[in-house]
């Protein structure tokens, strides 16, 4: 079996079918002691086609998560390989992945019980008076927040807080800082793609026009996420929620 993308390979580990990788994607790095040794065949969109095909996987692991994965999944079909796409939107899709891809690999309880694991960890915070605003973009220029088609919107729900553009029909909407002003968010989450959270600044969120009284700044939570667990939609989504609610808890 070959996986394309992070999530997937980290859900084959967690179900313990990490000695069924043949190969991964350049950026699976995760968990290292399972993915150290193993071929990796190009990035996400620069996948090597024939590089795969080499590796003579009897399942190719891959998703829609990333704009413009439709080529390459095209390409893998072409090139006469089996081929398992997830396309999560909201939390329940990548339970549902979870357990489409145990299933695949021959575990199903194991994938149950992955799920049930994961469901528990995240607990929805009981509703209690107005919820604070939040912010989570995944880049800052122009801003990219989440919208309704995102697992995120579901985390931001369980985990206490409000998100202005839950109802925006999109996975995610870029927006001019001025119009990400307007939500007056109480809460800024930085998990800006393909990007280190060590090198995550909130200078840069800061220093946008206006934003010296919103909420989130005056009151300095500006808080870095690691896209690897916001981003990733599988097992480490729940250290996402842990922090998620860690921040929004210290503004309620």
């Amino acid at each position: 079996m070959f996986s394309h993308t992070c999530s997937n390979t980290e859900i084959v580990c967690a179900l313990g079918c990490a000695q069924l990788l043949v190969g991964v994607d350049a950026d699976s790095d995760y968990p290292p002691e399972a993915v150290a040794g193993l071929p990796k065949t190009g990035r996400d969109l620069d996948l090597d086609i024939a590089a795969v095909q080499a590796l003579h996987p009897d399942l190719v692991l891959t998703s829609l998560t990333v704009p413009g994965h439709e080529k390459v999944v095209k390409a893998l079909r072409a090139a006469g390989l089996q081929v398992l796409v997830c396309d999560p939107r909201s939390l329940d899709d990548v339970y549902a992945d979870i357990r489409a891809i145990a299933a695949a690999l021959g575990v199903p309880a194991r994938g149950a019980a992955l799920v049930a694991e994961m469901d528990a960890a995240m607990p929805a915070v009981a509703e209690a008076g107005v919820r604070p605003t939040v912010l989570v973009e995944w880049w800052p220029k122009p801003v990219i927040a989440v919208a309704k088609h995102s697992w995120v919107n579901d985390l931001i729900q369980r985990a206490g807080g409000h998100n202005p553009w839950g109802e925006v029909d999109a996975k995610s909407l870029p927006l001019e800082a001025s119009r990400a002003r307007e939500a007056r968010p109480d809460v800024v989450v930085m998990s800006w793609c393909g990007v280190k959270e060590a090198n995550y600044r909130a200078d840069v969120v800061r220093r946008r026009d206006g934003w010296q009284d919103v909420p989130a700044v005056a009151h300095g939570r500006i808080h870095a996420i690691s896209e690897a667990y916001l981003g990733r939609p599988g097992p480490r989504l729940v250290e996402g929620y842990r922090r998620l609610r860690a921040a929004i808890a210290m503004a309620g």
